[in-house]
């Protein structure tokens, strides 16, 4: 199936309020156990920059999960990190997460480099899937820890709208368009490796996850 991109800002007041109030409770605990998987015995103690973060629920999960850490969460919606403030507040972790509207590239972010970079389906958005690349490059910092994930672009649109019907089926109409949008904008496995080879970037490790999911993690050297 070819990739069709969709719009790179997800800003809309219904858009927005609907994806913050779904339940991504699977796949976002999902991420938090992949990454420990992944990056066993980690100690993390310092900034962690999660790119794309929308209204910050994986921040949050983030937060709880390592608690001496704090969170930069970037994002170029408005809408959603204004949702992602409200829901800080609320769970008592505004005082450890930092949203800030930026969007790729961005000149300037609070800190010069991190020593963790997280993101979660900010990829498939991206018109130019380069700019995310080159934004690790430019604010990790040596020995970074990187861990992506993203959606899998199916192999069929009746795959794509199968894997509609079975994960947000019972979802408003808004996020199951959105959902089948974002699966047709979603690059292949082949393609992410291309991509990180292009960046010089092939130590990083790409696999799938799950039907619909992949992931890109390692260190930086």
């Amino acid at each position: 199936m070819q990739r069709i991109p969709e719009p790179e800002l997800m800003n809309d007041p219904e858009q927005a309020q609907a994806y913050a109030n779904a339940d991504f409770s699977e796949p976002h605990n999902h991420f938090i156990d992949l990454f420990r998987q992944h990056f066993p015995g980690i100690a993390i103690g310092g900034t962690v920059l999660d790119l794309g973060c929308g209204p910050a629920d994986i921040s949050r999960r983030f937060a709880r999960a390592f608690p001496r850490c704090v969170i930069h969460g970037v994002d170029g919606a408005a809408n959603m990190l204004q949702l992602g403030q409200k829901a800080n507040e609320r769970d008592q972790l505004a005082d450890r997460i930092e949203l800030y509207q930026r969007q790729l590239p961005c000149a300037a972010l609070p800190l010069a480099g991190y020593d963790v970079i997280i993101s979660n389906s900010l990829l498939h958005h991206l018109h130019e899937p380069m700019v995310l690349w080159r934004s690790l490059k430019q604010y990790a910092n040596p020995g970074a820890a990187i861990f992506i994930m993203d959606l899998l672009r199916p192999a069929s649109s009746d795959d794509a709208q199968k894997l509609v019907t079975e994960y947000a089926g019972d979802e408003p109409e808004i996020l199951r368009k959105d959902f089948l949008a974002s699966l047709y904008a979603a690059f292949s496995l082949e393609e992410v490796r291309q991509q990180l080879a292009d960046m010089q970037l092939s130590h990083l490790q790409v696999t799938d996850v799950s039907d619909r999911h992949l992931i890109i993690y390692g260190y930086l050297p």
